[in-house]
């Protein structure tokens, strides 16, 4: 069995200590490296190459969204989880501009962090319960009205799409709902991406809310 190789970055020794010997109770993870700040998460990830990096916002010299932001940039299949302190919207939403796959809050049960690391590695967007309340109540507010031309780089069918995806609709569910095949779409949300700039559903679905694309779906 091929483990996942998770590097775990937060300036708290014991929280990192803590971390770790969680990650060793499960037989397919592996940590693969600590980091104690933004700058040394930056350099592990270039060069052990996790899957996952376990990502805490405040920290010294280089902080964790700008630690994400550039890890993925260099590295996007790398998977970041962020395990913070902080539920405020600015620090949220930054790390998932930034391309975070999740956001659990410190305190979170064992067996959450552990699902959210076998979740982002599949891909999946995972939030811990207050931090989904919160995006929720975001996704729900109010937003202008789309103009005709968003998004002009997408086909009309992507845009379709793009407006499903905004209402946390799965892939499957989408090729049901357009009577497509399943890897038709995966082949229009990969198109998506690229078109975009986005790494996945999470940033798509920033980028089609902002522009109240979700309205028209």
């Amino acid at each position: 069995m091929e483990r996942i190789r998770v590097l775990i970055t937060d300036d708290h020794p014991h929280f990192r200590e803590g971390l770790a010997a969680l990650l060793s109770s499960a037989a397919d993870l592996e940590v693969v490296g600590e980091a104690g700040d933004g700058r040394e998460a930056i350099s592990l990830a270039a060069r052990l190459q996790p899957d996952v990096v376990l990502m805490d916002i405040n920290m010294p010299e280089v902080g964790g969204i700008e630690a994400t932001r550039q890890i993925l940039h260099t590295s996007p299949h790398i998977s970041v989880l962020v395990i913070s302190m902080h539920e405020d919207d600015d620090s949220v939403f930054a790390a998932l501009q930034a391309g975070a796959r999740g956001y659990l809050l410190k305190g979170a049960l064992k067996a959450e962090i552990l699902r959210s690391i076998h979740a982002v590695v599949s891909g999946e967007a995972i939030f811990g319960p207050a931090i989904a309340r919160k995006v929720m109540r975001y996704f729900a507010s109010p937003r202008p009205d789309a103009p005709e031309n968003l998004f002009p780089e997408l086909t009309e069918r992507e845009r379709e799409i793009l407006a499903l995806i905004a209402r946390h609709e799965t892939n499957p569910e989408i090729a049901k709902h357009l009577h497509l095949s399943q890897k038709t779409v995966r082949n229009h949300v990969s198109n998506i991406f690229t078109k975009l700039h986005v790494a996945d559903r999470a940033q798509a679905i920033i980028r089609a809310r902002d522009a109240g694309l979700d309205r028209r779906a």
